[in-house]
């Protein structure tokens, strides 16, 4: 699927997001401005969460009322260090995971993830593919 603007990408978003069930997880892959916070606006759209969605950058993840995780793995470099800050422990709540930077914690994630990986193809489009 290609999207020609943010809007169409959590358009897009939005409907992947229908299909999620809860305690699903989802690695999002893309190069740094590939547009993965905003796939992440549409999923918490979707589930109906009003609130700002910003990258979690500094946090490592942003929960949205028990109903989405939003992790930024970015700054990472092992598993351990996940598991040392709890974040593991949400693969198994009832909220939605949304994990970015996801092979930096790749030893740790659970079996049966999801997969969309975003690709910047210019300024506003934009390469989604999810497996």
């Amino acid at each position: 699927m290609v999207t020609h603007s943010a809007e169409e990408t959590i358009q897009f978003a939005k409907k992947y997001a229908a299909g999620l069930q809860k305690g699903e997880v989802v690695l999002l892959c893309g190069e740094m401005g590939a547009g993965k916070t905003v796939f992440v606006k549409g999923v918490a759209q979707a589930l109906g969460i009003d609130e700002e969605i910003t990258s979690p950058t500094y946090a490592y993840m942003n929960d949205y009322g028990g109903r989405l995780y939003h992790y930024d793995c970015y700054r990472l470099t092992s598993g351990a260090q996940a598991e040392a800050l709890g974040l593991t422990d949400y693969f198994y709540a009832d909220g939605i995971c949304v994990i970015e930077w996801a092979e930096n914690i790749a030893e740790v994630l659970p079996e049966n993830c999801k997969k969309v990986t975003i690709r910047k193809l210019s300024e506003t489009e934009r390469e989604i593919v999810c497996e």
